[in-house]
């Protein structure tokens, strides 16, 4: 195959499918949350772990895979992340309990993590500097459609199969991968070979690990001890300190895993910031919105995505008007503006999120984040990366991808806190209005059923609230029905006061992006980029 092995649009094309299944199994994940719930009897806990784990994988040990391209070959890095994120999937789709799924999204996230710095760097390795753009909007095209599209295509899924098969798609898909990056992606050796930082590697897990539990767990230790010296608190502290060692770690190590130097490019900084921004918009209202269609609208899992299915064809279309676009507006200009939109589009999402809403109110908001999306996603990459130059690029790659995965992490820990946190208090003031409709020696025993429910992690499949809720025995049997059905009047007020908290963090994190882009440099062709392309040592196979 001598006009297709090698050939670089060949190699785009399946880095892009890789690329591609690790993100879509970062929101795919959400729709199919309920029927999880209900399925393997998770609470909202579980439910944040099975997707913090995944992502924590992907972000702690992204930046480590760079390292490893550099030492081994991207390709290599990239074949073996491959089978194992294949492998982990189809154990994700046979878990039979929380744990199992959680311990398996761990390895999936694991193989992601290998596979993900790759794609970029590949991408910088096999296109000069002049002809990166049409590339990098395609890398980008795929990573923005795969943010938009997991609940559209988990909600076929889960309707007509089950939550399980948003795994099992994974497995023939990637195999298809496997052969073809085994037959035709060359073996590239980008730059010089280097070690890997252990200290590195160490310092940032156990500061990334640390912080996430004690998001994901503060509201089940009521944000206090954990274990004797052990405290939320104190573990939010040392993962700060942890972060702040790995930093200066870095600038006197020989082979860092993140170059500080990248960062004295403003551009690179500036977009990394926004990629981080966008992934946590991009989970916030995703994570609660897919919760929100099913448990409090009753949507089934195939309605909630069809629902949010706008989104992900106004992307598609987003990329296309940017295209167009391109030749008047500057990248600048885009970014900002889609930071603005952005915010809109979920200032309105909020406005219309209800008890009663309709499905088809959500319309304006969600065609809206998906033209936001298109025109944040198109030029991303390639501000980031136009000036680094390429004995750089596996280190930009494992940085960029890392802080977009770290932002996936902390949104999913940072949201599910806020969300517990929000519906604790929300469940308690809920419960004590609704109690005044019912008999004054039943009051107290309806609100103390939700603190219990609020302390015991709320599970969020279809009527779990009902089942989980415990009144005690000896209630005259239409009082006990009167009280369960004012429970789910409960739940939907807490649960959507919680969200549209949520949601206007969201706003003002996007308005706030916004405002740090207007800092972008002008681009001057010519710059730096292709100073020593000469260090690309293709080897054959």
């Amino acid at each position: 195959m001598p006009r297709v092995k090698g050939n670089p649009w060949v190699t785009l094309v399946i880095l892009c499918l890789g690329f591609f299944m690790t993100l879509l199994d970062t929101t795919i994940v959400n729709i199919a949350l309920p029927s999880m719930s209900h399925d393997l009897g998770a609470n909202l806990d579980d439910l944040i772990w099975v997707i913090s784990v995944y992502v924590f994988g992907l972000g702690v040990l992204i930046i480590t895979a760079g390292s490893l391209g550099a030492i081994v070959g991207p390709r290599n890095v990239f074949i073996a992340g491959l089978v194992l994120f294949t492998a982990a999937s189809a154990a994700c789709g046979a878990s039979q309990s929380p744990g199992q799924l959680i311990a398996a999204r761990a390895v999936q996230g694991v193989g992601a993590a290998l596979m993900t710095p790759q794609t970029l760097t590949l991408l910088m390795a096999i296109f000069p500097p002049d002809k990166r753009a049409v590339p990098s909007v395609i890398w980008g095209f795929a990573a923005g459609v795969a943010g938009v599209a997991g609940p559209t295509v988990g909600g076929l899924l889960v309707t007509h199969w089950s939550w399980r098969w948003i795994f099992y798609v994974n497995v023939p898909v990637g195999v298809i991968t496997l052969i073809a990056a085994i037959l035709l992606i060359p073996d590239l050796r980008v730059g010089q070979r280097r070690r890997l930082d252990l200290l590195g590697v160490a310092l940032v897990s156990l500061a990334l690990f640390a912080i996430t539990f004690a998001l994901v767990e503060g509201e089940h230790y009521d944000w206090g001890t954990v274990r004797s010296f052990v405290t939320i608190p104190g573990l939010i502290v040392a993962g700060v300190v942890l972060l702040g060692l790995f930093i200066v770690s870095q600038a006197y190590r020989k082979d860092p895993l993140m170059p500080l130097e990248l960062f004295r490019n403003r551009d690179f900084s500036i977009m990394s910031f926004v990629g981080l921004v966008l992934s946590f918009t991009l989970v916030a209202a995703a994570f609660g919105l897919t919760i929100y269609l099913q448990s409090m609208l009753g949507l089934s899992a195939l309605s909630a995505g069809l629902t949010i299915a706008p989104s992900s064809l106004a992307i598609m279309a987003g990329f296309g008007i940017v295209g167009a676009l391109g030749k008047w507006v500057k990248e600048k200009q885009l970014v900002i503006g889609g930071f603005v939109l952005n915010a809109i589009a979920i200032a309105d999402i909020a406005h219309v999120t209800r008890i009663h809403a309709s499905r088809w109110d959500f319309l304006p908001g969600l065609i809206m984040l998906g033209l936001a999306q298109a025109a944040i996603f198109s030029p991303l990459v390639t501000v980031a990366v136009r000036d680094v130059p390429t004995r750089l690029s596996a280190a930009a790659s494992g940085a960029f991808n890392a802080i977009r995965q770290i932002g996936f992490l902390l949104a999913a820990a940072a949201v599910g806190a806020l969300l517990e946190r929000k519906m604790a208090g929300a469940l308690h003031h809920e419960a004590v209005a609704q109690a005044t409709r019912l008999p004054a020696d039943a009051r107290a025993p309806f609100v103390s059923a939700f603190d219990e429910l609020a302390r015991s992690g709320l599970q969020v499949g279809s009527g779990s609230a009902g089942t989980q809720l415990r009144f005690p025995a000896g209630i005259a049997p239409a009082t006990l029905q009167q009280m369960q059905n004012l429970s789910g009047t409960v739940v939907a007020h807490a649960f959507i006061d919680a969200l549209r908290f949520t949601l206007y963090l969201v706003i003002g994190a996007c308005l706030l992006a916004g405002v740090v882009c207007i800092a972008i440099k002008k681009h001057h062709a010519g710059a730096q980029g292709d100073e020593d392309r000469s260090q690309l040592d293709p080897i054959t196979f």
